[in-house]
């Protein structure tokens, strides 16, 4: 196909949809590649960069005229869509729920459009998923902007000048931009508290060394596809409450709450904004949305009684190059299944391309029929999750096959061995079986510090290999057990090797001026 990117004239707007480096693995896929002078400049990229990487640079009227399909991040404005010659494609974010009046125009046109913010919320959607890439940029960013302000350490320290403690966040909402922000904040040495009305969430928060704040309430605050959905009265007034009592206590709040087709909850009212100390600050992620703070000002930094407010409605622009590259993986996921033999094909049997167009031969698509119902989210995971390795399901065949040879062993064995032998080989089996049900019922994110211990266990090997070495006349024997004092060694000292080094990563400061573990 021939692709064009072209420059983003959104006020503030630094990203551009794809860095030299995407737009050389579109022209090695086979597509010609138009990009309008000057379009990757706020991002450091340049035209000669992608001269190099293959594309043709040329002036505005003809990246918008000459492709058949034109890519930018932001919705086109109206005077974008006049540049748009009748019968093209368009991909950019749309935002299709609140911009009725630009459906309509490209629909006039008879505009083929993809909107980048309709991904469904499956698992085969993850990599074309520009929110969840963008969010997780967001909480990273937000935690610099809000230490940037802060003025402090986060870090505890310990100088001449005396001790400084530790900062402490309370981060709300823990999907993709909140999962970041923990990450982050604790990176930098901060004490971190979470709060989430997703109970399914607490685990990925912990396992992160936040602690998980809950409220009572009889209300659940999962939505459709694991977002969090709004809350009753009663729920919110809780909430209300316990974000006061943690302000006296708080340094940095991070918000990151959104509820998508609504304008953003309100989770910061005015007096919780005045229980926090001054030299404090708020991060309102929410705030395109409106905002869940109070006195939040979308793009504004508000001083309320020496609180610090920011706003950011771009937030992610503040890292163009990598947001950039984020922007265009994801949309080269998408082209290679729009276009899986060079030449656009809407197939709308296929759920994300049906999700994704919103317009189409002078017709509107949007909203889709036979919406795909999002995948359910793992316990301790998040729909909204950046995209990860695929943990291999247990279907229980493994462990119908572990039983069989046990048991076909056993049956082999018993018919010739000893007696004694027998008793010895029952435990073994017993151990076997116990071992393994102990091992895989732990969760998979504990595996490392569960086996770092037990290996210890293995000195049971060594005690054993030590005493048939001194008592065997078989030389057979004598290096069968030397070899297994050998192994079972590196396990012991290998388990406790981890363990020390996963126990180095929680100690305090001042543990650590101490030497204790």
């Amino acid at each position: 196909m021939k692709l064009g990117v072209v420059r983003e004239t959104f006020e503030g707007e630094r990203r551009v949809i794809a860095t030299p480096e995407v737009v050389e693995k579109w022209v090695a896929a086979g597509h010609e590649v138009w990009v309008e002078q000057g379009a990757g400049d706020r991002c450091s990229a340049s035209d000669a960069a992608y001269e190099a990487a293959g594309a043709k640079v040329v002036e505005t009227t003809t990246a918008w005229t000459e492709p058949e399909l034109v890519l930018k991040v932001h919705a086109p404005n109206d005077t974008e869509i006049d540049r748009l010659p009748e019968g093209r494609a368009l991909i950019s974010l749309v935002y299709p729920a609140q911009n009725s009046e630009l459906i309509q125009r490209l629909e006039a046109k008879r505009i083929t459009s993809f909107a980048l913010d309709c991904v469904p919320r499956i698992t085969r959607a993850q990599p074309m998923d520009v929110l969840s890439s963008q969010t997780g940029i967001a909480g990273y960013r937000a935690v610099l902007n809000g230490a940037h302000h802060y003025g402090r350490y986060f870090k505890g320290q310990i100088t001449a000048a005396g001790r400084t403690p530790p900062a402490n966040v309370l981060i709300i909402g823990a999907g993709v931009a909140g999962l970041a922000a923990i990450a982050t904040a604790r990176d930098l040495g901060a004490q971190v508290k979470v709060f989430d009305v997703r109970p399914p969430v607490k685990e990925e928060v912990e396992s992160l060394g936040a602690t998980f704040l809950e409220i009572e309430s009889e209300e659940s605050g999962e939505g459709v596809g694991g977002y969090a959905k709004e809350m009753g009265k009663k729920s919110q007034d809780a909430q209300h409450e316990l974000f006061r009592k943690e302000a006296a206590n708080t340094d940095l709040v991070i918000t990151t709450a959104l509820i998508p087709g609504k304008p953003a909850p309100l989770l910061l009212p005015k007096e919780v904004v005045e229980a926090l100390k001054p030299g404090s600050v708020i991060v309102d992620l929410a705030a395109r949305a409106g905002g869940n703070c109070e006195l939040t000002q979308p793009g504004e930094v508000v001083d309320h009684q020496g609180v610090t407010i920011l706003g950011p409605t771009l937030i992610e622009s503040e890292l163009p190059r990598q947001a950039s590259d984020f922007l265009g993986q994801n949309v080269t996921r998408f082209l290679t299944l729009l276009s899986p033999e060079g030449e656009m094909n809407v197939d709308l049997e296929d759920d994300i391309i049906r999700c994704m167009l919103i317009t189409r031969e002078g017709k509107t698509h949007w909203p889709p029929e036979n919406i795909p119902q999002p995948d359910k989210p793992k316990p301790g995971t998040t729909a909204a999750a950046p995209v990860t390795m695929n943990e291999p399901e247990d279907s229980g065949v493994g462990k119908y096959m572990f039983a069989a040879a046990i048991l076909g062993l056993t049956l082999l064995v018993g018919a010739k061995a000893p007696k004694d032998f027998i008793e010895h080989y029952t435990v073994f089996v017993l151990a076997c079986v116990i071992g393994y049900n102990v091992v895989w019922g732990v969760t998979h994110s504990l595996h490392t510090p569960l086996m770092a211990v037990t290996n210890a266990i293995s000195g049971i090997i060594v005690l054993g290999g030590i005493l048939l070495a001194l008592t065997t006349v078989s030389k057979a024997v004598l290096w069968l057990s030397l070899v297994a004092v050998l192994v079972a060694s590196i396990n012991v000292f290998g388990g406790f090797l981890v363990t020390h080094r996963m126990l180095k990563m929680f100690r305090s400061d001042k543990d650590r001026k101490g030497g204790k573990a």
